[in-house]
């Protein structure tokens, strides 16, 4: 029986260096496995694309929440209609309200160092066969408040339409936050 017990107990031994070992080998491999992923995660290859890039009108791209008002009378038009300036990718910035406001969509010359835009005979891509002008373009920062107080950007232009010679829409808001609080 003692020599029963003796085999046993070396065969326990036995079972366990066998144990240590198998454990030392998978250190090792989670070891190496983890080497290589730090390895291959940190490759940047291939996302040189991704950069962001700055274009001219960043300064000047956001949405609006504009107010149309007749410069020959004062007469409101629309209130808080949502226009969006974004880049075109051609050294210009187009203005889209979505028909939301007077039907007003094209590209505009930016300024980015004074931050003005214009534009003289532009397509309007919203009411085809027509144009329009937008003069004394500016954004102004820092300069309005948003509906529920927050500090904002400041957005004024001039409009005429191919359609109404001579009648000179003015449009001035705000930039919109995105706050719940600031959306009319």
């Amino acid at each position: 029986m003692l020599l029963h017990s003796s085999e046993l107990l070396l065969e326990i031994l036995h079972v366990n260096q066998k144990m240590k070992k198998m454990k030392n080998i998978i250190k090792k491999i989670s070891i190496i496995s983890a080497l290589f992923i730090l390895v291959v995660s940190c490759d940047d290859k291939g996302y040189k694309e991704y950069e962001q890039k700055i274009t001219p009108s960043v300064a000047l791209n956001g949405e609006w929440f504009i107010d149309i008002t007749s410069e020959a009378d004062g007469s409101v038009i629309a209130q808080h209609t949502l226009h969006k300036t974004y880049d075109s990718n051609d050294g210009k910035m187009f203005i889209d309200d979505s028909k939301n406001g007077y039907y007003l969509k094209g590209k505009l010359n930016v300024n980015p160092n004074n931050l003005t835009f214009d534009a003289l005979n532009e397509d309007n891509l919203l009411d085809p066969g027509t144009t329009f002008t937008i003069t004394e373009g500016k954004i102004i920062k820092n300069a309005a408040l948003s509906k529920d107080g927050n500090v904002v950007d400041s957005i004024y232009f001039k409009a005429e339409f191919s359609y109404e010679p001579g009648v000179i829409y003015i449009h001035s808001g705000h930039k919109r936050t995105g706050f719940l609080e600031d959306e009319y």
